[in-house]
């Protein structure tokens, strides 16, 4: 079994270096494919209320047998509960759906800014966090304007910032100032949703190189970055493969190369944090 190694967060807890994206996972065969996934190695297990399958993750830890303590779950909070007692309800709320005591990173899913109730939602985690409900808490789509607000209100950094990264969304800045804040930077979509990217001849020529496939070396690319991939995989190999990421490096020009992909509109569906409402 592969050995995955840590990242420590601002707040002194560990977040594994990579972890199983569950969007879409759902009922009975995502708590089988989610099992398989603890039993490849995965800790990391990523969730959302939004999902709507904390439940599942939840049994696939129980019926893992494995300590609760050795796993790392991750759940967000939906834009309909950023008022401060909707929060604090809803944080309670994923906490029994998953059957868990504590969660070990929550995170606020969008920032909603027209709403304008985010602070108000971190204040409530803040507080939740107090009374151990929760160990970490972060944000995830959040940019630099977002954090400076939850920080300079609050005094709380987030110890995650969770956002859109892969080969034609490089998003160099935002990681700069997540950098610049002491945040870690966590991916969703870091493979692109299956996006032309794995086509890419440079990015085929080095899996080539170094006898790996194409979503190891862009996910190799993201962890020399300093990002934690969150890669959704039902397929049981490409569970297995993506966990196999720490015995190569790729040269920094390779990094560069790939960096350089970017694409203005890169965005897989336009989802401009600044801008971007959920439905309700």
């Amino acid at each position: 079994m592969t050995t995955i190694p840590n990242v420590t967060l601002n707040d002194g807890y560990q977040m594994p270096a990579i972890g199983l994206g569950t969007f879409q996972v759902r009922g009975g065969q995502g708590v089988n494919q989610i099992l398989a996934a603890i039993h490849d190695g995965y800790r990391s297990l990523d969730t959302a209320t939004n999902y709507d399958n904390e439940g599942a993750v939840g049994e696939a830890i129980r019926r893992s047998g494995i300590p609760r303590a050795e796993f790392f779950v991750t759940s967000k909070l939906p834009g309909k509960y950023h008022q401060y007692a909707d929060a604090t309800m809803a944080i309670q709320e994923s906490l029994y759906r998953l059957g868990l005591d504590y969660l070990d990173l929550y995170l606020i899913h969008w920032p909603l800014p027209k709403r304008d109730h985010y602070v108000e939602a971190w204040q409530a985690m803040i507080d939740a966090r107090q009374r151990g409900l929760i160990r970490s808490i972060g944000v995830s789509n959040f940019e630099p304007a977002h954090l400076d607000r939850l920080i300079n209100e609050t005094g709380v950094t987030p110890a995650v910032n969770q956002i859109e990264i892969h080969p034609y969304w490089v998003q160099k800045a935002m990681v700069a100032a997540d950098q610049q804040r002491g945040i870690v930077t966590s991916a969703w979509s870091p493979l692109g949703r299956g996006s032309a990217a794995l086509q890419e001849p440079l990015i085929q020529q080095l899996a080539q190189k170094y006898d790996k496939n194409v979503g190891q070396i862009i996910l190799r690319w993201h962890v020399q970055r300093g990002i934690v991939p969150i890669p959704k995989a039902r397929n049981l190999n490409h569970q297995r493969t993506n966990l196999s990421l720490f015995d190569f490096a790729l040269t920094p020009d390779e990094v560069a190369a790939i960096d350089g992909l970017n694409r203005p509109d890169g965005r897989l569906e336009g989802q401009d944090p600044n801008t971007y409402e959920e439905f309700d």
